[in-house]
């Protein structure tokens, strides 16, 4: 017993008929679609369906597992209170998730519950599910603002679980495509949109999952998708394992994308799942990222050695390297100007695509640039209070950027900024927030002070000042 197929669905509420009340007969290819997923399940006969939806609970570090035995919900909040579930919990399944990700240290459970009731992601697969079967109980998990890699990991210990126990399973990623499809959509147009649509399809029917782990943080998000972390937990509960994909259908008329996949695992002669080393995709991924940021770092400057060479140290043994060992990563040049002078630093990691930490300061506090950044390495990978320490096994896959500041220079009106250019501090009494220039996802100078004000506990309402400094970034 195993996952015996996955598949992978939207959830527009309008397309449940007491809710569109006409209006989803124009995506109707998507509503036939569905009811062939809900045929195919019935025929596999699962005894339970474990079903990942970004509508559940959702946590920054922590992926959130439904507990106890049952729960309800309807479609009430969309206007339609008589379509209704009342779902039980594979309590047994859950509870060996849980274990099995205790063990291998991710952040998965069932504590933290907020909303017991079931998410529209949840039950619009189940409203065409249940019209074709309705003898099984459920796994519904949520998604995290953990990378990616981790959400694939997430997907192989539930299908660790699913194995130990001898369950016969389906999973169902439940998850819209980008929302920015048309301009006449709710969310407008972005030309990420489109570009995630079709490269998500041609992904999924390839079954190439491996692909879903190269798809950058900020492309997902100006795209304006829900699903693609759904989508990658499923992808690793199929891990090594052939798969055979078929594309049902893909719609954008409402502007936003609704894809719908099957994926079966192949079986073998012994009628178990067949596996192959190249479908391992979580291991080529890791080992491809890690030849890929040694190679960087052979090439990056001093500054960026230094840090490295101070997280590694620190990490490993709790020391920072002696100076000697410091200075013969610079150049003459970079030893003139990394300990000739003072000046305030950022250190700022990222981790698959996510930051991991970011510290620094923003007038020196050191007697060299080069104390400055051993300090702030230090505290970026180990006291940033928004994440848990670096570990050992994360190392290899760190990025690690150094920012050098001048000297903050006061400034009359946001029209003296510039988002590329310069950063900007917002100050009011004892409150300060600061942002770097020249950050992804951050296009317009309004944003940038937004999130600087955010950061310091500033209301717009408050008589704060505006500051601004440039950075020398190394990377």
């Amino acid at each position: 017993m195993a996952i015996e197929a996955a598949f992978m669905v939207p959830h527009p509420p309008m397309i449940v008929p007491a809710v569109g009340k006409g209006s989803e007969k124009q995506v109707q290819k998507t509503i036939d679609s569905y009811v062939r997923v809900a045929e195919e399940i019935a025929s596999i006969k699962p005894d339970t369906i474990i079903i990942s939806s970004p509508h559940s609970v959702m946590y920054y570090d922590y992926f959130h597992i439904s507990p106890g035995k049952k729960a309800s919900g309807s479609f009430g909040e969309f206007g339609a209170p008589g379509v209704s579930f009342k779902e039980e919990y594979d309590t047994e399944l859950v509870s060996l998730i849980e274990k099995n990700a205790d063990k291998t240290d991710l952040p998965a459970g069932t504590k933290g519950e907020k909303k017991p009731g079931l998410d529209h992601g949840t039950m619009v697969p189940l409203y065409f599910i249940r019209q074709k079967y309705s003898d099984f109980r459920i796994v519904r998990i949520g998604l995290s603002g953990l990378d990616l890699p981790t959400h694939y990991e997430l997907g192989m210990i539930i299908k660790k679980s699913v194995d130990e126990l001898g369950r016969r399973c389906v999973y169902v990623a439940s998850g819209d495509l980008s929302h920015k499809l048309q301009d006449y959509g709710p969310y407008g147009f972005a030309k990420e949109g489109p570009e995630y649509d079709a490269r998500i399809m041609d992904t999924a029917s390839r079954a190439a999952f491996g692909e879903m782990l190269e798809f950058d943080e900020s492309f997902c998000e100006k795209a304006a998708e829900c699903g693609h972390r759904s989508f990658v937990m499923m992808a690793g509960a199929l891990d090594g394992c052939k798969v055979k994909a078929s594309v049902f259908s893909h719609e954008d008329v409402t502007g936003v994308g609704y894809g719908i996949c099957s994926f079966y695992p192949e079986k073998g002669p012994d009628e178990k799942a067949a596996v192959s080393d190249d479908r391992r995709f979580l291991d080529i991924f890791l080992k491809k990222e890690s030849e890929r940021l040694n190679s960087n770092y052979e090439k990056c400057d001093g500054y960026v050695k230094v840090a490295r060479k101070t997280i590694d140290r620190y990490i490993k043994t709790g020391r920072t390297p002696k100076t000697d060992e410091l200075t013969s990563l610079l150049t003459d040049e970079e030893l003139s100007e990394l300990t000739g002078r003072r000046a305030g630093v950022f250190v700022s990691i990222h981790e698959h695509g996510s930051l991991r930490g970011c510290i620094g300061t923003i007038l020196p506090t050191s007697s060299s640039v080069m104390e400055e950044i051993v300090q702030n390495a230090v505290s970026a990978s180990t006291n940033d209070p928004r994440f848990d320490p670096i570990d050992r096994s994360e190392l290899p896959y760190l990025e690690i950027n150094v920012d050098v500041l001048t000297s903050p220079e006061p400034i009359a009106s946001p029209d003296e900024l510039d988002v590329k250019r310069y950063g900007v501090i917002v100050s009011c009494g004892s409150k300060r927030g600061l942002l770097l220039p020249d950050l992804e996802g951050v296009d317009t100078v309004e944003e940038q002070i937004s999130i600087a004000m955010r950061k310091g506990g500033i209301r717009e309402s408050d008589n704060y000042r505006l500051e601004r400094f440039e950075v020398i970034r190394h990377k």
